[in-house]
């Protein structure tokens, strides 16, 4: 496998430390009673991350297993459902509530800005009688962060539950889990948290818990089901055998996070020179405003082959860049600077690159994009 400059929205760079972490020796998590004190402290870090005081457990999968967990656990056949949609995810969402029986009723918001609270308390004044609402922070396919401190506390109200897919914003963005009522959050291990891909990190209010108690008809499945992990401490069992090294490694980036200063800032600042590059350079960015701190979309030029210019900038200099998919395949390009890859360095080399690329196929830019970056403070 080649060294490539990654820079996706996600899975991203892994730190030395971290890949380190990973080549510790295993035990067996299903007998060794010192790895459930390693989980627990996995899972606290996660809570103080996140600012909670509720339930926390690691899923053993990529973060789609969260959002499917979340919906598989409180999703009852003829619940009414919210969903929050101003992209791929958010109406993909309305799928699992299909999945497992519910009734989808979707709340659009524009495509390239966030969804917006007032118009959520005007459709909510309406009809608000939903079992449960699901939201995406931030939606990587347009680069765009959604209010979710404010859209969460407004369902809340409503006595709505909230699911909050926040797989690519923690740690790029501000989360107080609590603060904002949010009842389950979904975390990605392979995004700003900067581990291996695998495992989605996951909260649960006692509000989600009660309603899964609750049921009347008991949860279909198990590896989706989160009440597998109810008493996991209390009885010092898994469900399933843990993938020891993964969360030895998450350990560490967990550390890495909480050891900075302002990790969220880091990602902002980035995130802002990256945008004012790609605007200097005469391309366009997709989002109209709500820009995210992790992912930058920009409108893929009409002359732009995108599978062309991909190859080539892997081919020749080794730099993975993202496309889009869905609807926004073939006019969305998009530049990951979530987690490790929040670095000015790896960003000026991304734009040394991304401009070869582009000129290769013809695109004349107004400014050169590396120099440009490189003289914004």
């Amino acid at each position: 496998m080649k060294d490539y400059l990654m820079m996706t929205p996600g899975p991203t760079t892994i730190r030395e430390n971290v890949r380190r972490a990973m080549m510790q020796p295993i035990t067996n998590p299903d007998l060794d009673g010192d790895f459930f004190t390693l989980y627990k402290e996995v899972t606290e870090q996660f809570k103080q991350l996140v600012d909670t005081k509720e339930a926390a457990y690691i899923l053993c999968g990529e973060g789609i297993l969260g959002l499917e967990a979340a919906c598989a656990s409180l999703i009852e056949p003829g619940d009414r459902v919210l969903c929050l949609e101003n992209g791929i995810f958010g109406k993909g969402f309305g799928d699992f509530v299909e999945m497992y029986g519910g009734q989808v009723v979707y709340f659009s918001g524009h495509p390239q800005k966030g969804i917006d609270p007032e118009a959520l308390k005007i459709f909510l004044e309406k009809d608000h009688d939903f079992k449960m609402a699901t939201l995406v922070h931030c939606e990587t396919p347009s680069g765009i962060t959604n209010p979710v401190h404010l859209l969460a506390p407004i369902l809340k109200e409503k006595g709505i539950l909230t699911v909050v897919d926040a797989v690519s914003a923690v740690g790029g963005e501000e989360m107080h889990a609590d603060a904002w009522g949010i009842d389950i959050l979904l975390v990605g291990s392979q995004k700003c948290l900067s581990a291996a891909p695998g495992l989605t990190l996951v909260t649960v209010s006692a509000d989600a818990i009660a309603a899964m108690e609750n049921r009347k008809v008991p949860i279909v499945g198990f590896y989706a089901n989160l009440m597998i992990w109810k008493e996991w401490e209390s009885k010092q069992w898994f469900p399933y055998t843990q993938p020891i090294s993964d969360i030895y490694g998450l350990k560490v980036a967990l550390e890495n996070a909480l050891a900075e200063d302002d990790m969220v800032a880091r990602h902002r600042v980035l995130a802002e020179r990256c945008r004012q590059t790609v605007l200097a350079a005469g391309l366009e960015l997709f989002p109209i405003e709500a820009y995210a701190n992790t992912v930058t979309a920009v409108q893929q030029p009409a002359s732009v082959d995108f599978k062309q210019l991909f190859n080539y900038m892997k081919d020749e200099y080794g730099l993975l860049m993202a496309g889009a998919f869905g609807d926004l395949e073939g006019k969305v390009i998009r530049i990951g600077h979530m987690g490790e890859n929040a670095n000015a360095s790896m960003l000026s080399r991304m734009f040394d690159v991304f401009q070869k690329g582009l000129e290769a196929q013809g695109v004349q830019l107004d400014v050169d994009m590396k120099q440009y970056f490189d003289s914004i403070n």
